[in-house]
C-alpha cells in the first residue's frame, strides 16, 4: 500500500500541473512542439479550411503555378472520366480533405510528414474540360512536370487509374522509373471501345511510352475475373503477385520482393483503393472480394521505407458508394502513409534515408 501511494505520489508531481504539450520523452516532445500553443492548446481537426493531411496551402496560378521551395506537392486530380465502371472518383480529392484526424504523427516510422517535410496541398490540377480525356490527360503531363522541373515530389490524389500514365509520362521523360502498384488489377489492357485512354490500360501504355521500367515493376493484390486481359503484365518482364499468394508468402516476405525488384532506383508508387477488400472500402468504381486489411496494407507501405520514391499516388476513392466514410478514411491514411514513406526518400534532398 505504502508503495503504491509513493507511486501515485510521484506521477502527480510529475504530472499533475502539466499541459497537454509537455511532454519529457523527445522522441514526442519534438512532435508537440509543432502541433501545441505555449498554453497547451492545439488546432482543432474539424476546424479551419480543409487541405489534404491539414498540409499549409497553396493557392497556384493555372497559367505559371511555383512549386519551388517544397519537397513534396500535394495535388488532387478530380476526373473519372477514364473508368470502365461505377463513375465517381472525381470527388475523391474532395472527400480525403474532408476526412479530419489523418496523422499528423507516424508511430511506426516515427515521423510527421507535415512537420518534417516542405509540403503542401496546392490544390487541384486545372483541367480545361470536364469532357475530354485526353486533353484531361495533357493537362497532368503538364502540371506535373512544372512539379518536377521546380524539384518537388508529387503525392497526387485521384481521380481514376488513368491519371497515372500522365504522371508517369512527366517523371519517366529522361529515364524510365520503376513501380510498386498496388491494386486488384493489374491495369495492363489494351483498347478499349476504340480508346487506349482508361483506368485500365495506364501501365500498359506507360512502358510502350519508355517511360516505365516493366522488369523493375512489382504488381500485388491482383485478383478477380479479369485477368485474361493482363497477358501484357508477364509478357513485358513485370512481376506480379495475386492476392491469393499473399497469405502463403507473408508480408515480410512480400515486402522483400517488392524491394528486391525496384532495387535503389527511382521508384513510382501507386495504390488503388480498390486493392483493399470492400469489407474496408467499398467506395470504389470496381471493387473485387479477397483484398487486402488495412492492417496489411500499411504494413506493407511501411515496409517500403527507404526506397528513392520519385513521386505517388493514391487513386479511386468514390466515396458516394460508401455511406460510412470507411473509404475516404482508409484512402486518408494511405495518403498520409505515402507522404510519410517521402521523408525518407533519398530522391528528396532536403530529407533522405535515416533523416
Amino acid at each position: 500500500m505504502k508503495d503504491d501511494t509513493n507511486k501515485l505520489a510521484r506521477l502527480r508531481a510529475r504530472f499533475g500541473d502539466r499541459s497537454g504539450g509537455e511532454i519529457a520523452d523527445p522522441r514526442f516532445a519534438r512532435v508537440a512542439a509543432q502541433l501545441f500553443s505555449k498554453d497547451g492548446t492545439r488546432v482543432a481537426p474539424f476546424a479551419g479550411h480543409p487541405t489534404l493531411l491539414s498540409a499549409p496551402a497553396r493557392v497556384m496560378d493555372p497559367e505559371v503555378p511555383d512549386f519551388s521551395g517544397l519537397d513534396v506537392a500535394l495535388i488532387g486530380m478530380p476526373m473519372d472520366m477514364g473508368v470502365s465502371n461505377r463513375p465517381g472518383a472525381r470527388f475523391g480529392p474532395r472527400a480525403l480533405r474532408a476526412i479530419e484526424r489523418i496523422g499528423p504523427y507516424n508511430h511506426v516510422l516515427d515521423c510527421l510528414p507535415v512537420g518534417d517535410l516542405r509540403i503542401a496541398d496546392t490544390g487541384d490540377v486545372p483541367f480545361r474540360s470536364r469532357f475530354a480525356l485526353e486533353d484531361s490527360h495533357a493537362d497532368v503531363e503538364r502540371w506535373i512536370t512544372h512539379v518536377v522541373e521546380a524539384g518537388a515530389v508529387p503525392l497526387s490524389v485521384g481521380g481514376d487509374h488513368s491519371i497515372s500514365h500522365p504522371i508517369l509520362r512527366a517523371l519517366g521523360r529522361d529515364r524510365p522509373v520503376g513501380m510498386i502498384h498496388i491494386d486488384a488489377h493489374c491495369d495492363t489492357s489494351g483498347p478499349f471501345d476504340g480508346t487506349r485512354f482508361h483506368h485500365g490500360g495506364p501501365f500498359r501504355n506507360a512502358v510502350l511510352d519508355g517511360v516505365l521500367d516493366p522488369a523493375r515493376t512489382i504488381q500485388i493484390g491482383i485478383r478477380g475475373s479479369s485477368e485474361y486481359l493482363w497477358e501484357f503484365s508477364t509478357a513485358s518482364g513485370m512481376t506480379v503477385v495475386h492476392a491469393e499468394e499473399i497469405t502463403e508468402a507473408g508480408l515480410p516476405g512480400l515486402i522483400r520482393r517488392a524491394r528486391d525488384v525496384v532495387g535503389a532506383g527511382p521508384t513510382y508508387l501507386s495504390f488503388d483503393i480498390d486493392s483493399l477488400d470492400p469489407a474496408f472500402a467499398p467506395g470504389t468504381g470496381t471493387p473485387e472480394v479477397g483484398g487486402l486489411s488495412t492492417r496489411e496494407a500499411l504494413a506493407l507501405l511501411r515496409g517500403l521505407k527507404g526506397l528513392s520514391l520519385v513521386g505517388a499516388d493514391i487513386v479511386e476513392v468514390a466515396p458516394q458508394y460508401d455511406a460510412t466514410t470507411n473509404t475516404a478514411q482508409a484512402g486518408g491514411q494511405v495518403l498520409f502513409e505515402l507522404a510519410s514513406l517521402m521523408c525518407f526518400s533519398p530522391a528528396i534532398a532536403s530529407t533522405g534515408v535515416g533523416r
